[in-house]
């Protein structure tokens, strides 16, 4: 919890460190880190996402939220923010002294942008909270690192098949490419992905495991194209069989509850992949929960996992599927599909049912406020973001 001295002054001054952190505190940091410490770019942060900005909102908006947080619930910290965070730390590799190359330069950018105002005062009590944060946050990742059946961040894995997975996405399929002993992953979980790029950069991202998350000796996962990005335009057109790359050990916290309630899985485009998985361990494992699958596309041609997650469904007694896409032209009549987007008004949902999203952030939105309008508690909804979550910046 924060110290008495430094309540009052985070009181005081967040809303002004909140009315710069997005717009130039952020950037100046970033900025700044990179003029002095080139190598973090080459591996570990997104290029993407810095020349997009996305980075930097989500950063801005995790440190103020944790603060605000520190006002609101004195006695707890952000359990949920802080793991999301943490996971996606651990599969980028990030360590304890990362921290201090952080702080040295988010501060030093603080100082440059609000100048006179961040007295001895303000900064300790500043420094008070991101430190509160940064430990939170090496102590949960661990304890991540420590359940790993290996003490490596990155390990190869060699391509022995690529399949195409609707229209736009492609399904890759690893196997281990040494001795190294491999994780089990959990249905919902990612890996993260370091491929070295046409100008030598190496750039990471994660992708959902949309098969066999629990297997040790195969990494499945699907992307779909994007045309704008670096990643998957060089894992489509460059990555061949027979081809390594390195894979991070599986991570993510939206996973499948053990508790045997109700589900319901909405999801988006690609958003679809860690539904896939869940969908087939739940069959593999020939649940009899109710479970309720809400997919939005833009044609069936889109929909990359159709095929699996319909013979998913097939094998779960008690599994409905509803469809909804923007163009239903061509679409087959046996799935029923809704013309549209994604509506939950003449949609029965389970009671007392876990949702999971998974898709683009205004599809998310949306959603996730159709179902609390329906009865379903908030703390009953989980979502998943690929890329900076831009949704806890807001």
């Amino acid at each position: 919890m924060l110290s008495d001295t430094a309540r009052p002054v985070i009181e005081a001054t967040l809303p002004v460190v909140a009315a710069h952190m997005d717009e130039q505190i952020t950037p100046r940091f970033y900025a700044r880190m990179f003029e002095a410490r080139p190598e973090l770019i080459d591996g570990l942060f997104s290029r993407a996402n810095q020349n997009n900005a996305t980075q930097q909102k989500a950063l801005a908006g995790a440190i103020v939220r944790f603060a605000q947080h520190l006002l609101d619930h004195p006695d707890t910290l952000p359990e949920q923010v802080l793991s999301r965070i943490a996971h996606k730390h651990t599969s980028l590799g990030i360590v304890e002294e990362q921290y201090q190359i952080v702080y040295e330069h988010l501060f030093a950018a603080i100082v440059e942008i609000l100048g006179d105002a961040v007295t001895a005062e303000v900064a300790a009590a500043w420094t008070e909270v991101y430190w509160l944060m940064a430990d939170a946050l090496i102590k949960i990742e661990k304890g991540l690192y420590a359940q790993q059946a290996n003490d490596q961040i990155w390990t190869p894995w060699r391509l022995v098949a690529k399949e195409a997975a609707g229209r736009g996405s492609i399904t890759f399929r690893f196997e281990p490419a040494d001795d190294t002993p491999a994780t089990a992953g959990r249905p919902g979980q990612f890996v993260s992905v370091r491929v070295k790029l046409q100008d030598g950069l190496r750039q990471c991202r994660q992708y959902s495991l949309s098969e066999d998350a629990t297997s040790t000796t195969s990494r499945v996962f699907t992307t779909k194209l994007d045309e704008g990005g670096e990643v998957s335009p060089h894992l489509h057109a460059h990555i061949t069989v027979g081809d390594v790359i390195e894979l991070s050990n599986p991570y993510g916290d939206i996973t499948l509850d053990s508790a045997g309630g109700p589900i319901v899985l909405a999801t988006a485009g690609i958003g679809c992949t860690p539904s896939a998985s869940a969908l087939q361990t739940l069959a593999q494992e020939a649940s009899e929960r109710q479970v309720l699958v809400l997919h939005a596309e833009r044609t069936e041609q889109d929909w990359a996992l159709k095929e699996q997650m319909r013979e998913s469904l097939a094998a779960l007694p008690n599994a409905d599927l509803a469809l909804w896409l923007e163009d239903t032209a061509g679409a087959a009549e046996e799935l029923s599909a809704r013309q549209g987007f994604m509506d939950l008004g003449h949609i029965e949902l389970p009671a007392n049912a876990k949702l999971y999203l998974c898709g683009p952030l205004p599809f998310m939105k949306a959603v996730r406020s159709q179902a609390i309008a329906a009865g379903i508690p908030a703390t009953d909804i989980h979502y998943e973001v690929f890329g900076p979550d831009l949704w806890l910046a807001a």
